[in-house]
């Protein structure tokens, strides 16, 4: 319906996917005016900057453009309107990421994978059949970790109300802290989102294979193959998270 609802006015959404598309790649626009001034960061070179990049662009979109829409449910819980959705023959978390649907999202997407094909043709890799297949499996469960990172946000929001910033904190931000690599950031904070909050297994860790790099953390090469298992933990506990958020729901009446 909000797909329909979308392209009724075509113009209007195309004029919506190239304005997103434009504010998504001012992002990529910083990293080239960074490199107009050095040769490398964090001792990456721009395409594989490009790389890391494009891959966490690529997952985010996927996850933002299926389950983005779970950032309102903080809105729906204040207002009792979340009573609406409970009552239909349908499951709540299907409704919540329908809600409001945004194709326009797709521009993130395609922003993302542009830069993506640029760094796997300008990045000097010896591609064996493991790193070809490392990338979608790395492209997949990375959009299988973001989207659980959403849904467990999503199920805060049933105690805290309004917490839409607190959960775009760890979405959007972490997305940004994933497009640049992890010799730029401090020990610790690797750390914590290697193996706290596993948000390196998105693209750090895989692509340090795929790149020829020490893992983050000092995880040895064969991690670079985890994050499926990864991304099944983590949609499991985002899971669990969301059946005791909606179980302990109650209404605001009427």
């Amino acid at each position: 319906m909000w797909i329909r609802s979308t392209l009724a006015y075509r113009v209007s959404f195309v004029m919506t996917a190239v304005g997103g598309l434009v504010v998504t790649g001012l992002d990529f626009v910083a990293i080239l005016l960074m490199f107009s001034q050095v040769d490398a960061l964090g001792g990456y070179s721009l395409p594989e900057i490009a790389f890391l990049y494009g891959a966490s662009a690529m997952s985010f979109g996927f996850a933002d453009l299926v389950i983005g829409s779970a950032g309102r449910l903080g809105t729906r819980v204040r207002d009792g309107t979340l009573d609406t959705l409970l009552v239909r023959p349908a499951p709540v978390l299907a409704q919540v990421a329908a809600d409001r649907f945004a194709l326009r999202r797709v521009s993130r997407i395609v922003q993302g994978a542009a830069v993506f094909g640029y760094a796997l043709a300008a990045t000097d890799v010896v591609w064996t059949p493991a790193r070809v297949l490392l990338v979608p499996v790395m492209l997949v469960s990375g959009g299988a970790i973001f989207a659980s990172v959403f849904v467990a946000g999503a199920a805060f929001q049933f105690v805290a109300q309004d917490a839409a910033e607190v959960q775009a904190a760890f979405t959007y931000g972490g997305q940004t802290l994933l497009q640049y690599p992890p010799t730029v950031f401090g020990r610790e904070l690797v750390r914590g989102v290697t193996f706290v909050f596993p948000l390196a297994f998105v693209n750090w860790v895989p692509a340090s294979y795929v790149l020829g790099r020490p893992g983050p953390s000092g995880l040895p090469h064969w991690a670079a193959f985890a994050p499926p298992l990864v991304a099944s933990v983590c949609c499991a506990a985002a899971g669990l998270a969301w059946r005791v958020g909606l179980r302990s729901y109650r209404s605001t009446g009427s």
